[in-house]
Parts: structure tokens; C-alpha cells; sequence
């Protein structure tokens, strides 16, 4: 619990994680401190190289090996089963990546609708949600359209959608704009955020681009392993 009273969405408290390469120990993360409060839209900033990607991967709870505590909507993963862990995941996190990993046989509204099947959602509701965000993100003249069909604005809009079909507290974003041009990418970021609030949902978006990162709640930056 932070000082205003307010439970953060997430919250890592010395995070660590180092690897083995070629005998040699590198050290990526070097006791990261981060909480992110409810609704809050946080940029994660750094040059490639720089470990976003890891740390986002320790958020999201996509790989073990991590020293320190991650605490998701007050439930310590460490202290949780690999089930529970999968469970936290599904309930409170979403995902957006820089490459849209769309599935190619399935048209929009059926890639946004998937995740909300696994997690439990009746078709017809799953349905409704889909065709609503993608609507909200430009595409209702697009949704029976497959990701070969679609330009690549297009494609990670549906990303985008897929990644809050399921009401997450907090989405990741890793470099979600980063394989667009410059314009496209101003505009796809633009909806991004305002749907991201409209939802009320926290997010924490990885760029190394310092526009972009300026159009966000609260900048981090990642330097040699630790949060500036």
C-alpha cells in the first residue's frame, strides 16, 4: 500500500535478474524499485539493449529467474504456485507487443475474441466486446477482415484491442508502435492511450522513443540496470 492509501496494480521491490553469457555474469536488472497506481500510464524508457523487455517479462510473469518481489494486485507471485500464477496473469494483466503476433486463419473480431474464451467469457459477450473496442480504434468497417488483409496501423490496432479484451488492471506494451512509421505510429499510440484510459486501465509502455514516452502519465528510465 502506497502513502495515498491506494493499492498499486503492481509493485516491484528489488528486482533482480542476471545472466551467463559466454562465463561472463551480466547483470540486467540491479534491484528495481516500481509502483504503478491504478489508471496511471507509465513510460519505461531506455535504448535497446537497455532490459525493458526483461523487466516487462517479470512483470508479466512470462519467465522465472528473477531475484526480488513482484506484487500484483496485493499477492505476492513468488510466494504463489505455478496455477495461481497463471491465474494472476490471466485476471489482471494484458499484453500488446511491438509484432502484432496475430493469429492469420482468424479475422479481427476472432483474435480479440479468443483470450476472452480462454478466460471464461461467453461467446456472444466476447463477441459484443470485440466488435466494441475495435470499433472504438477505427476498424468497425474492418472486422471480418484477416491480418493479411489488413495494413500494418490496422494489425496492431487489433493488437491493441486483444490486449484489453479482458479488462486488465495493468497492460504491457513492449515497443507497441515500434514497427509502424513515424505518422501511423503517432496515431496508433494516440488511440492506444486514450482507450487505455477509457478503460481505466494502469499500463506500463516500453519505447526508446522520448516523443512518444513524453505523452505518458510519468516517465522511468532504465540505465545500467537501474530505474532513473
Amino acid at each position: 500500500m502506497n502513502s495515498s492509501g491506494v493499492q498499486p496494480v503492481v509493485e516491484l521491490k528489488g528486482l533482480t535478474r542476471s545472466f551467463e553469457q559466454g562465463g561472463v555474469r551480466i547483470d540486467v536488472l540491479r534491484g528495481i524499485d516500481l509502483a504503478i497506481r491504478p489508471g496511471e500510464i507509465v513510460a519505461l524508457l531506455g535504448p535497446s539493449g537497455s532490459g525493458k523487455s526483461t523487466l516487462l517479462q517479470a512483470v508479466g510473469l512470462l519467465e522465472g529467474g528473477f531475484g526480488g518481489e513482484i506484487v500484483i494486485a496485493g499477492q505476492s507471485a513468488e510466494k504463489s504456485d505455478s496455477h495461481a500464477r497463471t491465474l494472476l496473469r490471466r485476471e489482471h494483466l494484458g499484453f500488446v507487443y511491438q509484432f502484432h503476433h496475430l493469429l492469420p486463419d482468424f479475422d479481427a473480431v476472432e483474435n480479440v475474441v479468443l483470450p476472452q474464451l480462454v478466460a471464461g467469457t461467453a461467446r456472444e459477450a466476447a463477441e459484443a466486446r470485440a466488435r466494441e473496442l475495435l470499433t472504438a480504434l477505427g476498424l468497425g468497417h474492418r472486422l471480418d477482415h484477416r491480418p493479411s488483409q489488413l495494413s500494418g496501423g490496422e494489425q496492431q490496432r487489433v493488437a491493441v484491442a486483444r490486449g484489453l479484451a479482458n479488462r486488465p488492471a495493468l497492460v504491457l506494451a513492449d515497443e507497441p508502435t515500434g514497427n509502424l512509421d513515424e505518422a501511423t505510429s503517432d496515431k496508433v499510440l494516440g488511440e492506444f492511450l486514450a482507450l487505455v484510459r477509457n478503460e481505466g486501465s494502469a499500463a506500463l509502455i516500453a519505447t526508446h522513443n522520448e516523443r512518444l514516452a513524453q505523452r505518458m502519465d510519468r516517465v522511468v528510465r532504465l540505465h545500467e540496470g537501474h530505474l532513473e
